[in-house]
Formats: structure tokens, C-alpha cells, sequence
């Protein structure tokens, strides 16, 4: 089984929601990290407004055998929504990784630093396109935003791996589920978004807010929203993990989670 890799193995993250209004941009909110129903790590992400839009902040930190993990995000965003600079720092199992991005002429220019290699990559520019780290709420929570105001038409991920990426949306709807915020009832929409064949659950409040995010990496990893609990619960949140190969167990050794 392969280990988690030395470098910030971003993977494409999205959810978007049709036809609700775009709530005010000025929210927050805290999550645990869990792989197959276990806390793992938290994340957590603030947006405030600005005199020419939004400023948001994301922070994840995860720990687990085969994964040390830490991102801190800012980015700054007009008053659509859409990306006009972001930085972001992180380490994975002691590897330092730094990212900057901003909209230059008629492309993206991303610069990337990782285990002491540099790249700058000029993407193509979709003014929609919404920055996507790994175990990002922040992310999700202003790809729901912009999905809503533009009918889940023209959406666009940068995915900040390797080199970097630009990747198309793909969205599906499933039937509306319950689910409770802090005690209280809540209806909870479902959504299914698709980016470079890598499918994430997402779901979703009345007012665009991330409640829970199942993650494509190996493994099962869930982001859920403190205080909510989604009945009945989803399959990959609620699954044991599977016992480890035969030669693990004699020798007392869990084996290490996955990453394609």
C-alpha cells in the first residue's frame, strides 16, 4: 500500500447548489476531518467582506499515521465571488509547500514551491474558476456561492497540484435529505460534483453552507461541519476501517492510508 507522498497532493473538491439565493458573504465555520467515521484532524474557514469584495481564510490541520498535514489559505475575492489573489502555505509530512496565484492579462499565473522545486504555470482564465486545495471548507463554501449565481453553468476548479491545473465542473442532484444543525432540524440538499473523473459528495444547508463533504482521496475522508449530523448517515463517514493485510497483523502494524 502506498503512503501519503512528500508534496501537497491536491485533489479536485467542489459543490455547487442551483436556483437557491447567494447568502451574505460573511460566514464561518469549523470542521473535523474524519477518515471512515474517526477525527483525524479539524479545518475550519472565515469569510468577511472588503471595500471591493471578500477576503477568506481557510486553516487545516490533519494528523494520522502516513499523514502530517497543514494548510493556511487567504484569498482575496471580488464582489462575484471570483479569485483576484491567493497564498497559501502548507507542510505535508514535513515538506513545505508555498502557492500564489492571481488573474495576470488574459490567464492565471500560479506559481508553486515544493521539496525545493519551483514551477510558474499560466492557466487559462475562467473568471468562475474557484481555487481548490485538499480538505479545503473555505473552498467548497465559495464554490457553492458561485455555483448558485451562475445556474452550476461555466464552473471551473485550479487545482494546485504539480504544476497546477485548471479543471471543469461537473454537477449532479440527488434527492434532498434531513439532517440536523445543532440540535435542529435541517433539509440538506445532496449534490455530486465531478472534476478530472474524481467525484466528491457534497451536502448542503438552505443557504448555500457547506454541512458535509465526502472527499475523493482514498480512504474515506469526510469533512463535517461541527454541530451536524446527516440521517441517515453516509456510507463512506460510517464504514469501519478495513483490518490491515495479514503480515500487519502479526507484527502489530497498522498500514498506511492511500493516495493515488
Amino acid at each position: 500500500m502506498k503512503t501519503f507522498r512528500s508534496t501537497l497532493a491536491f485533489l479536485p473538491l467542489a459543490g455547487l447548489l442551483a436556483l437557491v439565493p447567494v447568502a451574505a458573504r460573511a460566514q464561518s465555520g469549523t470542521f473535523q476531518v474524519s477518515q471512515n467515521g474517526h477525527a483525524v484532524g479539524t479545518a475550519s474557514f472565515r469569510v468577511t467582506a472588503t471595500a471591493g469584495g471578500y477576503n477568506s481564510t481557510s486553516t487545516v490541520k490533519v494528523s494520522m499515521q502516513g499523514l502530517d498535514y497543514a494548510l493556511s489559505k487567504t484569498e482575496l475575492l471580488d464582489q462575484a465571488n471570483h479569485l483576484k489573489h491567493v497564498q497559501l502555505s502548507g507542510t505535508v509530512n514535513g515538506s513545505a509547500v508555498t502557492v500564489t496565484g492571481a488573474p495576470d492579462s488574459a490567464q492565471l499565473l500560479l506559481n508553486i514551491s515544493a521539496n525545493g522545486h519551483s514551477t510558474t504555470t499560466r492557466l487559462a482564465l475562467h473568471p468562475a474558476a474557484v481555487f481548490l486545495p485538499d480538505f479545503d471548507p473555505g473552498a467548497l463554501e465559495t464554490l457553492l456561492t458561485v455555483g448558485a449565481a451562475q445556474n452550476n453553468r461555466d464552473l471551473w476548479a485550479v487545482i494546485p497540484k504539480k504544476a497546477g491545473t485548471v479543471e471543469a465542473v461537473q454537477l449532479a442532484t440527488f434527492a434532498d435529505q434531513q439532517g440536523t444543525l445543532n440540535g435542529r432540524a435541517i433539509p440538506v440538499h445532496h449534490l455530486v460534483a465531478t472534476i478530472a473523473g474524481s467525484p466528491t459528495d457534497l451536502f448542503a444547508g438552505p443557504q448555500n453552507q457547506l454541512l458535509q463533504a465526502e472527499l475523493p482521496q482514498v480512504g474515506g475522508f469526510a469533512l463535517i461541519r461541527q454541530g451536524f449530523v446527516l440521517k441517515p448517515p453516509s456510507k463512506p463517514t460510517d464504514t469501519p476501517p478495513p483490518p490491515p493485510p495479514a503480515n500487519q497483523q502479526q507484527n502489530g502494524q497498522q498500514p498506511p492510508p492511500q493516495q493515488d
